[in-house]
């Protein structure tokens, strides 16, 4: 590599998630896989059960599959593993190499979500794996397939891999995954790769590093996106942003070598004639995307200041749900905004005591350049209402250490203005695996954000994740809106089912299947 080249990193080729495909067949008689997975299920009187396919592929290997199952120890709870060597293949597969028993447990949603991650876990670096596992689902309705979803993204996210080593990746996910003795019919399953593939998206997004992860970088990431998934795309470089008074971006972005960007996508459903799509009601999503976080003059202690190239997260989540909107037949009018900025030091840094104005001319003293999100958060949510007309607001942003405080690190914290959105979004991350509890907004708690020279402070102090939200609040006024604070979920720091060690990408799951659902907005706003 050049000096010159040292100087501009590319990101070296990634892996890709495993390819879907569905059969009727039964998995032992799919030519050419190397790996079959069976479901176990617990019995009521302490023995275990194995799903379809089981008693075929035991016959034709001669093996006694439930005494193997109950010799490994095997319960039938949920991703429990264990791995039967078929060294000669099977009459109707000499492909045929290894044998998984997987644990489903109650073939809930969750269940097969878990089964997923441990059957891909345990056949990475394989060709392909037939799998009859979805096939013991508790729920399989064709109008609901939410355990198809479950059981792919599961698949898909739990041997999420990011490399950059010149000798490639340590493993690879297996490369194909047939789901055998299927029902399915090929848009449930398109649907379900859609939504792992969001997740899969924003994680990566999150985990590059930031030597290549700048504004200028994610702009041009979504403008890839816009190309390849039919949308509109805007985007406001560090001169567009001054003439149209984004004053948030501009000051936390301001030290930084790279300059801030406003990102912008659109999405119309397919089909929809440009004065019809006039009609449909718009939702705004926001995402906040600090590129790299050091603190900024009130900088971080050197152990919290390891992960921060995951502070763009909210922005990759907006990114990676606006890509698949189409996937999943988003019925209303979409546009996603990521304030992007990297939160530096430099001897033009924003300074604790600046007051800065944001879009739309409300203004903000700055007690602490390290409480940055909200400023560039709030520019955007401002142009969001004064200029988009929408029905709805979200945005999404790894926010503050005081919901990982409330919360732990695996429910994303929520607050909204309005029951039914709040109602809608936490079924939503109920049914993607994507959890989160609502806080509420504590009116009693907004003297904290009084500031003696502007309209609010950024450092209000206690209660803090209930704070910030206050301190969002004024700048959507009226409109429904949610805020998804994520950054108790932010990183992984152990490998637990699906999530595995590193940035998570939480959130696109969850607005996917909110967005995509019949009626996204049904009582919103009521």
């Amino acid at each position: 590599m050049s000096s010159a080249d040292a100087r501009h990193p590319v990101l070296p080729g990634q892996v890709s998630p495993p390819e879907f495909a569905a059969s009727e067949l039964r998995p032992g008689a799919i030519k050419g896989v190397d790996v079959v997975a069976l479901p176990v299920l617990p019995r009521d009187d302490g023995g275990v059960l194995l799903g379809p396919g089981a008693d075929e592929l035991a016959d034709e290997l001669g093996l006694d599959l439930v005494g193997i199952a109950e010799v490994h120890g095997l319960t039938g709870a949920t991703a429990e593993v264990a791995v039967v060597p078929v060294p000669d293949g099977a009459p109707a597969n000499p492909a045929l190499r290894m044998l998984l028993l997987v644990g489903v447990g109650a073939a809930r949603p969750i269940d097969l979500r878990r089964a997923g991650a441990a059957m891909a876990k345990a056949a990475r670096d394989r060709a392909a794996v037939a799998t009859s596992i979805p096939a013991v689902a508790e729920d399989t309705s064709p109008d609901d397939p939410v355990a198809l979803e479950a059981f792919v993204a599961g698949t898909m996210l739990g041997t999420f891999v990011f490399h950059w080593r010149s000798t490639g990746p340590e493993h690879q996910p297996v490369r194909r995954v047939v789901l055998a003795g299927a029902t399915t019919d090929r848009a449930a399953l398109e649907r379900a790769v859609a939504l792992g593939g969001a997740g899969w998206r924003s994680r990566l997004l999150a985990t590059v590093p930031s030597n290549l992860k700048n504004p200028a970088w994610l702009a041009a990431q979504a403008e890839e996106i816009a190309a390849a998934s039919g949308l509109d795309v805007r985007v406001w470089d560090e001169g567009d942003l001054d003439r149209d008074g984004f004053g948030g971006i501009l000051a936390v972005g301001a030290a930084s070598a790279t300059p801030p960007r406003l990102i912008r996508l659109d999405y119309t459903p397919a089909g929809v004639s440009a004065r019809a799509a006039k009609r449909l009601p718009v939702v705004v999503l926001v995402g906040k995307g600090i590129t790299f976080d050091s603190g900024g003059l009130s900088i971080k202690p050197a152990a919290s200041m390891g992960s921060m190239k995951r502070d763009m997260t909210g922005g990759a989540v907006v990114l990676a749900t606006m890509a698949a909107l189409a996937d999943v037949d988003c019925p209303v009018r979409v546009v996603g905004l990521v304030a992007a900025a990297e939160n530096a030091i430099s001897g033009s840094a924003l300074r604790p005591g600046d007051v800065i104005r944001h879009h739309g001319g409300r203004t903000t003293e700055v007690g602490n350049t390290d409480a940055e999100g909200r400023l560039v958060l709030a520019d955007a949510l401002a142009y969001a209402v004064s200029e988009l007309s929408p029905a709805v607001v979200v945005d999404v942003a790894t926010l503050t250490g005081a919901v990982k405080v409330a919360l732990g690190q695996q429910v994303g914290g929520l607050f909204a203005n309005d029951d039914a959105l709040a109602a809608v979004l936490d079924a939503a991350g109920a049914r993607a695996g994507e959890p989160v509890w609502r806080f509420p907004l504590y009116r009693g708690y907004e003297d904290k954000l009084a500031s003696k020279v502007a309209d609010a402070a950024n450092d209000p102090g206690g209660a803090g994740a209930i704070t910030a939200a206050l301190f969002l609040q004024p700048f959507v006024g009226d409109v429904p809106w949610a805020h998804l604070d994520i950054a108790s979920v932010g990183d992984v720091e152990k490998e637990w089912h699906e999530w595995t060690v590193g940035p998570s990408g939480f959130g696109s799951r969850l607005l996917l299947s909110w967005l995509g659902s019949a009626e996204p907005l049904s009582g919103v706003g009521a």
